[in-house]
């Protein structure tokens, strides 16, 4: 649209609080800062309360400022859903969404959504944010992002969920690795070799924590990182082992770069998948489409992954 439905001060504020600085906000948006300065002074008159700290270095919102923003943010989401509901009933996919999605995501799932996307959909447009599963959650919950594909989410009112598929946790080595030849294996038989684990930042790392401790107790030396892709590349090297589904590792295993052999302990439970939305924010046509989409390239990589390689199976 042209001129948006959501009036210019709180336009201008949601840049702002997203800039850190009227001055960035400014460039970000092409307009005079002097100009985006009175209007959030008026609309801080007009409301009675202050909406940003003014910091020496740039601009805080005020807890009166978050909820504003929150809301701003979501009547922006309202307004897309808006136009997308227009373009749906002339006839066409028309429309932005916001995604987030996990890091293992970025190698597999993601480069095969926006492809068909763009193929069957070109009037679709799409922004992606790799985040932890915590930070999905928030993102969904405040308004930050339409869709997101979510690792382990847990039941809450708040989320509908559109989509899941269940993960089986599994050890992931190198072809070569001593272990690859195995149907199965026990965390004990694991550990008595190099481990990259991930960091406590990711989910499936606390629920380990949780369930085996003693698996982090251990003096032995390990590497632990926040990066799926350093850990994958670890284990890609020959020596080291992960902890992981088959999801995280798709395209590796779909080429035989990788093997995923099932962890037998009993408490070893399924990991999970989740394509979700606000539940309090019912998706529009493009959102649902999208989340169609994402399900469809999330399902067609796991099927990749579990098929048997010539010469591995």
């Amino acid at each position: 649209m042209r001129h948006s439905l959501v009036p210019t001060a709180l336009r201008y504020a949601d840049q702002v609080a997203r800039s850190g600085s009227i001055q960035k906000a400014a460039r970000e948006l092409h307009v005079a800062a002097s100009a985006i300065n009175r209007q959030i002074l008026a609309l801080e008159e007009e409301l009675g309360v202050p909406l940003f700290e003014r910091m020496p270095r740039g601009m805080r919102l005020t807890a009166s400022g978050d909820a504003l923003i929150t809301m701003a943010r979501r009547w922006r989401q309202d307004e897309t859903r808006m136009v997308a509901e227009v373009r749906r009933i002339q006839g066409i996919h028309q429309g932005h969404v916001s995604l987030v999605a996990m890091d293992s995501h970025a190698t597999g799932v993601l480069p095969a959504l926006i492809e068909a996307l763009n193929a069957q959909h070109p009037l679709v447009s799409l922004s992606v944010e790799l985040s932890t599963p915590d930070d999905a959650e928030t993102a969904l919950m405040t308004g930050k992002a339409d869709l997101a594909a979510i690792f382990n989410l847990a039941p809450r009112r708040e989320l509908l969920v559109l989509w899941q598929a269940q993960l089986p946790l599994g050890c992931v080595v190198a072809p070569g690795h001593a272990l690859a030849g195995r149907k199965s294996v026990s965390f004990q038989e694991a550990t008595a070799y190099p481990i990259a684990l991930q960091s406590r930042a990711i989910t499936i790392r606390r629920l380990l924590e949780a369930q085996f401790s003693w698996l982090f107790k251990d003096a032995r030396g390990f590497v632990e990182s926040n990066s799926l892709q350093l850990v994958k590349q670890l284990a890609l090297g020959g020596q080291r082992l992960i902890f992981t589904s088959q999801l995280d590792v798709a395209p590796e295993l779909a080429a035989g770069t990788l093997v995923f052999i099932p962890i037998r302990d009993q408490g070893a439970e399924p990991q999970s998948i989740s394509v979700a939305v606000d539940a309090t924010r019912p998706p529009g046509p493009v959102v649902k489409l999208v989340a169609q989409q994402l399900s469809q390239a999330l399902q067609a990589s796991l099927d990749r992954a579990r098929q048997p390689i010539p010469g591995l199976a």
